[in-house]
């Protein structure tokens, strides 16, 4: 693993790769200072422009990754950027790509980040998986922006924020029991509030839709104040990327 990202754990197909940042540090690097230190690489939450800038130039080059990521401007929706489309993808909470070379990548600082990709790496997808966008039905739009039966799919969750401190109101564990009565059992009730659990409300989605094979679920954003940003609990922070390709 690097200092500046890690590179998950499960079964990828030859020539997928990902990888996932962390917030770097002393000896880990990034030019962001403040609450935004070290390797920010949101370029929307009020960090210095020219530090993200220098951020994104090191992934790029540290990482040797084959072209600029494809940055979205993500916001809590279901629409998927196709990549191997001409034209810009300004508004989108998830991208897809077959094309060699070219980067999905997608932002968080406790949402949860799901890459895909198809069991003969033909192609691949990463999804911005926040509550709301998981209740919008982000997951089901990626799934069905990939065009390959949900059988030949592999997931990876990454880190996000873990149960024991993502408290809700009653309306989100609604908005899941709508659609889902047994979603209620990623709700765990705290009098009048509740912790939820957005890795089980994914892999119920998940698995729903046909597709098994689930990976990852790891580290907590908000536990780990020394590896990630975490909005839920800094407030002002930065971003962690995670990034998924097909290599040349």
């Amino acid at each position: 693993m690097s200092a500046l990202w890690l590179e998950p754990e499960w079964p990828a197909p030859s020539g997928v790769r990902v990888l996932s940042t962390l917030r770097g540090g002393p000896g880990g690097g990034g030019a962001s200072k403040a609450a935004y230190g070290c390797f920010n690489l949101g370029d929307h939450v009020g960090d210095d422009p020219l530090a993200v800038a220098e951020n994104r130039r090191m992934l790029k080059r540290e990482a040797g990754l084959p072209a600029e990521p494809a940055w979205l401007a993500q916001v809590h929706g279901v629409s998927v950027a196709d990549l191997d489309q001409a034209g810009p993808h300004a508004a989108a909470d998830a991208a897809v790509t077959r094309i060699p070379g070219k980067v999905c990548a997608i932002l968080t600082a406790d949402c949860l980040p799901i890459v895909f990709a198809t069991d003969t790496g033909d192609a691949v997808a990463a999804a911005h998986a926040g509550w709301r966008g998981l209740a919008a039905g982000v997951i089901g739009a990626t799934v069905h922006a990939m065009a390959a039966q949900p059988e030949r799919l592999i997931a990876w969750l990454g880190p996000a924020i873990g149960p024991s401190h993502f408290e809700v109101g009653a309306e989100v564990r609604e908005a899941f029991l709508s659609a889902d009565p047994g979603a209620g059992d990623a709700f765990v009730n705290t009098g009048g509030k509740f912790m939820a659990d957005l890795a089980m409300l994914a892999r119920r989605q998940l698995e729903h839709l046909g597709v098994n094979r689930i990976y990852g679920d790891g580290e907590c954003t908000f536990a780990r104040a020394d590896r990630y940003f975490s909005h839920r609990r800094d407030g002002v922070t930065g971003r962690q990327a995670t990034l998924v390709w097909r290599e040349a």
